[in-house]
């Protein structure tokens, strides 16, 4: 199931929200509107939270259906209400937006390559899988260039054949190229997906509608 949706107004609801097989995160303002798109497309209890005081939640952690990693500049009160949901650790790294630099579904990651080594090990033991360091189309923020579930994954429409290959031997999923909002190739910021639905930005053309609909096999 899918639904044109938007963070109070604003269509790249994967920077503002972030979902596994069975959770969700959403900042605190979110509109009731969107919590439902969420629940309803994609299956999940949602939760209103904030991470680092911010509400760009789907930028700052990275999840997946054995755990999640955020910044060390989100605080412990702010993760406490996960306990019990979610097996979570903070990291400390320059490139701490873990979101937009992590894509991951549950058979793989691929990071940025300007991640440091020693947590690329502790992403892959909280995720529980195998992490590869890679850049899709000339971006090292991989996980805003692409969206990946357990079923399928759409990537920016520059992914070389090469880049398209090494993505589905990863994921162990079909690959597909494709826009979100009317044109935007940064699909990651513009959707938010698990294997049984998504909620899209809703500048999104039917066209590009469709294509997710056929790359995440929904």
């Amino acid at each position: 199931m899918m639904r044109l949706s938007s963070y109070n107004g604003n269509p790249f609801v994967g920077v503002y929200c972030v979902a596994n097989e069975e959770l969700s995160l959403v900042p605190f303002d979110c509109q009731d509107s969107l919590i439902d798109d969420i629940g309803t497309c994609l299956g999940v209890e949602v939760i209103r939270a904030s991470l680092a005081s911010s509400t760009i939640l789907g930028t700052l952690m990275a999840m997946n259906s054995y755990g999640a990693v955020t910044s060390d500049m989100v605080a412990l009160s702010e993760l406490r209400p996960l306990r019990g949901k979610l097996h979570f650790r903070r990291v400390k790294d320059r490139v701490n937006a873990f979101g937009n630099n992590i894509l991951v579904n549950d058979h793989a990651a691929l990071v940025n390559p300007d991640l440091d080594n020693a947590n690329i090990r502790t992403i892959a033991d909280i995720l529980n899988v195998e992490v590869v360091k890679g850049t899709i189309a000339g971006y090292n923020t991989v996980g805003s260039a692409c969206v990946v579930t357990n079923k399928g994954l759409l990537c920016h429409p520059e992914a070389t054949k090469e880049e398209q290959e090494m993505l589905h031997s990863l994921f162990k999923v079909p690959v597909a190229v494709g826009t979100l909002n009317y044109g935007s190739r940064i699909v990651g910021s513009s959707i938010l997906a698990n294997s049984k639905g998504a909620a899209v930005g809703y500048n999104s053309t039917p066209i590009e509608m469709g294509r997710v609909e056929d790359a995440l096999y929904l």
